[in-house]
């Protein structure tokens, strides 16, 4: 695995330390600096040496999407991963929508964060169950006024296998084939959902259906 060099902006001081010094104390992760909050992080010159940035959704002031959104643009180097408490659709289409690479919660285990980050390392695009369904019910949505790209049969597959809580290289053995086959199956994935998921058509076409 090559070296990970992390950026990491949590408001709360003690979930701040605690993510550090988990990632510090990990092989081959190097933090380069903590913030907490999204005008300090951005105005720091330490994104040029930056590979991963760890951002919560909900800072004061900006919010974890507008810094996904501005690295997104500014430095295309730098992968995103949400770690947020938020689970609503509406975080979670903006966030991938901004440019997000990985979408985990709190309420995993802090070895799923090191794992998340790994994976995007690796190039792969990590997501928690919960928001893996939440991509299959998206998918699910249909209107004439969405013309959207939809996902191969093994997509479908692949993303159900996640929302059940499988582990990359375990869907990997699932269907005979390496786990960088799995991770181009789940780019292809969030690269779909970021063409088609509007949020506001969403909305409006699940106000149709009600």
């Amino acid at each position: 695995m090559n070296e990970i060099f992390l950026v990491i902006i949590e408001d709360d001081a003690d979930t701040r330390e605690a993510l550090a010094s988990l990632c510090a104390a990990t092989e081959g992760f190097h933090v380069l600096g903590t913030f907490e909050n999204a005008e300090d992080a951005l105005a720091s010159d330490i994104w040029k040496d930056c590979t991963i940035l760890l951002t919560d959704i909900g800072l004061p002031g900006k919010s974890g999407i507008d810094v996904i959104r501005t690295i997104a643009q500014d430095q295309p180097n730098v992968h995103s991963v949400v770690l947020t408490v938020f689970e609503d659709d509406e975080h979670v289409f903006d966030a991938l929508r901004a440019g997000a690479t990985g979408y985990i919660l709190k309420s995993g285990r802090p070895a799923s964060i090191l794992d998340a980050i790994e994976e995007v390392a690796k190039g792969g695009s990590p997501m928690t169950g919960s928001i893996a369904r939440k991509v299959i019910a998206s998918f699910k949505e249909k209107s004439e006024e969405l013309h959207s790209e939809e996902l191969t049969d093994r997509e479908n597959q692949i993303l159900r296998k996640l929302a059940d809580g499988l582990r990359y290289k375990e869907i990997a053995d699932m269907f005979g084939v390496s786990t960088e086959t799995i991770r181009t199956h789940i780019r292809n994935i969030y690269r779909k959902l970021q063409v088609q998921s509007k949020i506001e058509a969403i909305n409006k076409l699940r106000n149709l259906d009600r």
